[in-house]
């Protein structure tokens, strides 16, 4: 009881504070508190293990997955769901994928007295049924697609605790919701723009990592920056090619949920995918690889759905299948080359936007966005928010 007495007090010196609720405590869901503390919220993180709550509630530290970080005195934690949804206008959260359907079964007689918004930090499918996080949240909840949002983009947890400046996309069925959520996770270094294609964005956010973890495979064999280049650009297409089959927009995979998240994740040692594929190019097995990841990375566990699900709507994924072939150990890392795989040798043209060839390219056309975007002030054209 002595240890709950804080977490009162913080709740009557924030009282002027909006409350939001951050379910999930790793590197993700913790930078994510900091974001929404540091935007004007009251945060309450649930964290799974007694001890990592006490250490966020007591030191303002979580040691374990945000090392040399100290939060905001605006956070508080706790191991208790009850105590972490009291009063929360807003909750967040930050599961591994394939543990999320068990947790909202338990948050489910918690959040049934409450219309708050629930938004998913998530970016993986659900391995056994190949759907959304959002899926999952509205099945598992019963609530309203229009209660649901989901945050995506070029977003590595440690940068942005660090507060290294960045952005994200915010989207939901509802553009109320969407804007409502944006309004509360944006503070100094942290920008939220607003979309309503749910599918492209988080397909996006889940794609990326299967392309990033082929990058790392590459890198962890020795190969270059061309190579590399050449996967992320083809990876582009294959996302986009898939998201539009599922009924995406295909200007979502070329903003930041797509193209600015497949940069950050393909390019950066932080990226647990880019680290997972580069010790599989190293020669670890898929199961050394488990072991040695102290965090989940979800492209390993997307692979087989995300091929499932091409396969349902036709759509070719060459980078992602030779991804698999080496999970599988069916393929030496040193032979995996998808953007060379063509149908015949016969010149084919560049197609770089969906169902196009040429035509100036999605790349050019995506640093254009994202350059116009950052013009208006981090608004973007009208064009850009709807």
């Amino acid at each position: 009881m002595g240890r709950r007495r804080p977490v009162a007090l913080t709740r009557r010196q924030d009282s002027s504070r909006p409350r939001v609720t951050v379910i999930g405590a790793g590197s993700w869901g913790t930078t994510f508190g900091k974001i929404l503390a540091d935007g004007g919220a009251h945060v309450t993180m649930w964290a799974r293990r007694p001890e990592l709550a006490a250490e966020i509630q007591e030191a303002k530290r979580n040691t374990e997955y945000l090392p040399g970080v100290n939060l905001p005195r605006e956070m508080s934690a706790t191991h208790h769901l009850s105590e972490a949804l009291e009063g929360a206008e807003q909750v967040y959260l930050s599961i591994p994928s394939q543990a999320v359907r068990p947790n909202l079964k338990a948050l489910r007689p918690l959040l049934l007295r409450t219309e708050a918004p629930v938004v998913s930090l998530m970016k993986g499918v659900e391995k056994r049924t190949g759907l959304r996080m959002s899926q999952v949240i509205e099945q598992e909840l019963h609530c309203d697609p229009a209660r649901i949002a989901v945050a995506s983009g070029p977003n590595l947890a440690l940068e942005i605790a660090r507060e290294q400046p960045t952005a994200a996309v915010i989207s939901s069925t509802d553009q109320d919701t969407a804007d409502a959520v944006a309004r509360r996770c944006r503070n100094r270094y942290f920008r939220t723009f607003v979309n309503t294609d749910v599918i492209g964005t988080e397909f996006g956010g889940v794609l990326k990592n299967l392309i990033a973890v082929a990058i790392g495979i590459v890198d962890g064999v020795g190969y270059g920056e061309n190579t590399k280049a050449s996967i992320i650009t083809r990876g582009l297409v294959e996302m986009t090619d898939f998201a539009v089959a599922y009924g995406a927009q295909p200007g979502t995979l070329q903003g930041l949920a797509g193209l600015g998240d497949l940069i950050a994740t393909c390019q950066s040692p932080l990226s647990r995918n880019n680290t997972a594929g580069r010790l599989l190019g190293q020669g670890y097995s898929f199961q050394d690889v488990v072991k040695q990841m102290q965090q989940t990375a979800e492209g390993l566990a997307s692979v087989a759905p995300i091929l499932q699900l091409a396969r349902e709507v036709g759509v070719q994924m060459p980078i992602v299948e030779q991804v698999k072939m080496v999970l599988d150990g069916t393929m030496d890392p040193r032979d995996i080359a998808p953007h060379l795989t063509t149908d015949d040798d016969t010149p084919q043209g560049e197609r770089t936007q969906h169902g196009q060839a040429g035509g100036g390219g999605a790349l050019r056309r995506s640093l254009q966005r994202a350059f116009d975007q950052f013009r208006h002030g981090g608004r973007g054209p009208a064009r850009d928010r709807s």
